[in-house]
């Protein structure tokens, strides 16, 4: 089940050969290479997203989208099913003294074979503790060495882990244990203080089933080390079917407050499968700034587990640091944020680096063509989001499309199609909702039955997200229609943050709306509607943001704030017009910014 890619090629040849194995079978594919220095493809702001110089052009084309849906056939062929704990074992079997995983800003490192042992040892300890399969384990730690253990042992167990942003308050965790109700939860010692805070408290979660990671300040606490002591690392004996759920990961989904998403092992097997597929060869050391609660940090371990690489994961992203950590480890294949390509640029960074490729889904093409300029290095635009993971992937052999806007064709184990209003196929060319099926996509959204009813059309899911396709075959994403903020990588229910604005008394209403940022990608603002006979200063913004801070992971937070007398709304239904809001001229005039502290 891992890809080789030995690709050679010169200017003159056009064809590579590449062969992916899966245990002892292998599946040789035919694939028509390009020349890095094609002539791009020229757009034009018609139905039809991009036009061909000459028929002949197009031909070759297609015969290569061709070839790479064949590809792509073959790979679903060559796929051979397995679960995490699976794929830790046999990697440990394979590349026992290996680094697997390297959390460097902590000093911490483990092997595939340390990594086997150790959970082995946590799944046993956790067995002591009470865990047993189909248990709900709320895990909430920062990125440190323990936490994929961890995740691999819960794996190991059959249990299910609910993985807590270290960022979120009191009540936010309390929302996400209550509504999964987790019986279990493992903390960091430094979230103990928010942790312990919630109030009311979740009703399945005991008190005396909660562990503690690292060194708290209460002598008494149950601890991990404790839990640990005696116990053999021996392999764990558990029935464990690629249909388990293993993870209910928290999203903001499609429809506004984030709900969990149900994800098995084989969700996590055929993407991690889909990853791999997509690289133009196997890699050996991977960079993830994610946070280990959001499901990119685990597809990206799960990546380099596949080809026996090492994983070198920082504490979060930073932009002034990211480069450094890129040399300094010889990275060869990371996601590169637009945020950190936008300050390489600014910075003048020289584009000598190890990185043999990127994942640069989100950037404009002309950030991709500045990037590729920069760091002489290919670029992959997709799309995905948490349910489904890849939809798209764009080969990474079409390297005249990379600055073309499109985010390329289907990717493994995928079925697309694009629909209208009133349910019926989109024609080519045009706009309409991206409808997903397949292997390994998520089992819906935990406790949610009304939402899974309205987004599941049979085997279908309705992503809400606005695509369009080519007759050749390729997607272009071309907007939303999900109520989400993306600021610095996060996603942002703008439903979430007026839920909580407007418990304050003053307040009618509350419309939260994305504004463009040069770094951050967008900012929340809010427009604010007070209740008749009430102005302005009658509720003071500091008031707002410290009612937002106490409720909200300082993320969701706004940074700007306007008050109008009335939120535009329509005529039949008399929803919010969040597009009239969002179509102002100057977005900022007039709002105070939480950031400057000041009404601009």
């Amino acid at each position: 089940m891992f890809l080789d890619g030995r690709v050679s090629h010169t200017a003159s040849i056009r064809f590579a050969r590449v062969l992916i194995y899966s245990g002892n079978f292998s599946v040789s594919c035919q694939l028509q290479s390009v020349r890095f220095g094609e002539q791009p493809l020229v757009l034009r702001s018609s139905r039809l997203p991009m036009t061909i110089p000459t028929k002949n052009r197009q031909n070759q084309l297609r015969e290569r989208v061709a070839t790479a849906l064949a590809r792509i056939e073959a790979l679903e062929s060559a796929y051979e099913t397995v679960t995490v704990g699976q794929l830790v074992s046999e990697r440990a079997r394979t590349h026992g003294s290996s680094t697997a995983i390297d959390v460097f800003e902590r000093g911490e490192r483990a092997t595939y074979s340390e990594i086997e042992r150790a959970s082995n040892k946590y799944a046993h300890a956790l067995r002591s503790f009470g865990v047993r399969k189909s248990d709900r384990i709320g895990v909430m730690l920062t990125n440190r060495i323990e936490y994929p253990i961890l995740w691999f042992a819960i794996a190991k167990l059959g249990a299910v882990m609910v993985p807590i942003d270290i960022r979120f308050t009191s009540r936010e965790i309390a929302d996400v244990l209550s509504d999964t109700k987790a019986k279990f939860a493992a903390v960091d010692e430094t979230a103990w203080p928010v942790f312990s805070a919630m109030e009311p408290w979740p009703l399945d979660l005991g008190t005396d089933r909660i562990f503690l990671v690292g060194q708290p300040s209460d002598p008494t606490a149950t601890t991990l080390d404790r839990l640990l002591k005696g116990v053999d690392d021996s392999l764990v004996e558990e029935d464990i079917r690629s249909h388990d759920l293993l993870d209910i990961q928290f999203t903001s989904g499609t429809t506004g407050f984030p709900k969990g998403c149900m994800l098995t092992h084989d969700y996590w097997g055929v993407s991690s499968y889909q990853g791999v597929c997509g690289d133009g060869q196997p890699y050996q050391r991977y960079l993830s700034t994610n946070s280990f609660s959001y499901g990119d940090a685990k597809q990206y371990l799960l990546k380099s587990y596949r080809n026996g690489g090492t994983l070198y994961l920082a504490g979060s992203l930073s932009p002034t640091r990211f480069m450094d950590w890129v040399r300094q480890h010889r990275i060869e294949w990371c996601y590169f944020p637009e945020l950190v390509a936008r300050h390489a640029e600014f910075a003048e960074e020289q584009g000598e680096t190890c990185l043999k490729q990127t994942l640069t889904w989100g950037f404009s093409p002309d950030t991709v063509r500045k990037f590729r300029r920069r760091f002489r290095v290919p670029t992959q635009d997709a799309f995905g989001m948490t349910e489904i993971w890849f939809g798209t992937q764009m080969p990474t052999d079409f390297h005249e499309m990379a600055d073309s806007g499109s985010v390329g064709i289907r990717a493994p184990f995928r079925n697309l199609q694009l629909m209208n209003d009133d349910g019926s196929p989109t024609p080519v060319g045009e706009i309409g909702e991206l409808w997903v099926s397949g292997r390994g996509i998520f089992k819906g959204y935990w406790s949610r039955p009304k939402a899974n009813a309205a987004l599941f059309e049979g085997n279908w899911f309705k992503t809400g997200d606005l695509l369009r396709r080519d007759e050749l075959g390729f997607y272009w994403l071309v907007g939303r229609t999900k109520d989400m903020i993306r600021r610095s990588g996060d996603n942002i229910a703008a439903r979430e943050v007026e839920a909580v604005i407007r418990e304050m008394p003053e307040i009618a209403d509350v419309a939260a709306v994305p504004v463009r940022h040069a770094e951050r990608g967008e900012e929340v603002k809010i427009y604010v509607e007070l209740k008749e006979s009430l102005a302005s200063s009658d509720l003071p913004v500091e008031r707002i943001l410290e009612h937002a801070r106490a409720n909200l992971a300082l993320f969701k937070v706004p940074r700007y704030i306007a008050f109008t007398s009335r939120l535009p709304r329509t005529t039949a239904s008399n929803k919010v017009l969040k597009r009239a809001l969002m179509a102002v001229n100057d977005p900022f005039a007039g709002a105070y910014d939480a950031e400057e502290k000041r009404w601009r």
